[in-house]
């Protein structure tokens, strides 16, 4: 493995750690309005590194509790960005435990690790991500639970399944086509920068698909 690469993915991954510790630690001071983004912003920050303090100082700052109201709606790009960094950080925490858990099992489907970092990875953030709608929904709507999920299930669907498109399209070219001889696993500092960079890129897909959700009102914007 190249040793730039190396230390590229070290200086990546600890400013990711320390952009989520020291959102992590303003949120504790300034907790959110919606309590589900308390874990929402420091998983942001993971993947995107000093950026995602910026992102938190203009938008989840004003939404802290005792903040001042803010005048204006807010406008409909940024209530889409919170939509898409709310299913993000389901999906973030689903492939953060997911790829280790198929490393230390060793589990392979197809012949492939890959695929089966696939499997586990949607499976958890799949379930991440219902969590992170379910009890928000709950606290807004106070509809019974069925309601509740079933609403969950609408509105991260297809948010979630287009965060982990963009996300395992960048690993499987990684895989397959950058690194075929040097395929990096989760006990390597590269493999999670290029899960970093797949992140971002994950957040690029989801996006678009927040922004239809929002418009078709399956999802209720932020």
């Amino acid at each position: 493995m190249p040793q730039w690469l190396v230390l590229l993915s070290w200086i990546s991954i600890t400013l990711g750690l320390v952009t989520a510790g020291t959102i992590a630690v303003d949120v504790m001071r300034h907790p959110q309005h919606m309590k589900i983004m308390n874990i929402v912003w420091p998983v942001t920050g993971l993947y995107f590194p000093l950026i995602g303090w910026w992102l938190y100082s203009a938008m989840g700052r004003p939404m802290a509790v005792g903040a001042p109201k803010m005048a204006e709606r807010q406008p409909y790009w940024k209530s889409i960005f919170l939509s898409a960094t709310h299913c993000g950080s389901g999906c973030v925490l689903g492939d953060i435990i997911g790829a280790p858990i198929v490393l230390v099992t060793g589990w392979m489907l197809f012949g492939e690790r890959l695929y089966a970092e696939y499997v586990v990875e949607f499976g958890l953030a799949y379930l991440f991500g219902i969590a992170f709608q379910y009890f928000p929904i709950r606290a807004m709507r106070h509809v019974p639970p069925h309601e509740a999920i079933i609403d969950a299930v609408k509105a991260d669907t297809l948010s979630l399944t287009a965060f982990e498109i963009g996300m395992f399209a960048w690993m499987a070219v990684i895989w397959f086509v950058l690194m075929p001889t040097q395929r990096p696993d989760s006990s390597s500092v590269v493999f999670w920068f290029m899960m970093q960079i797949g992140m971002v890129l994950g957040f690029a897909t989801t996006y678009p698909a927040n922004w239809l959700l929002v418009k078709w009102g399956v999802k209720s914007g932020m």
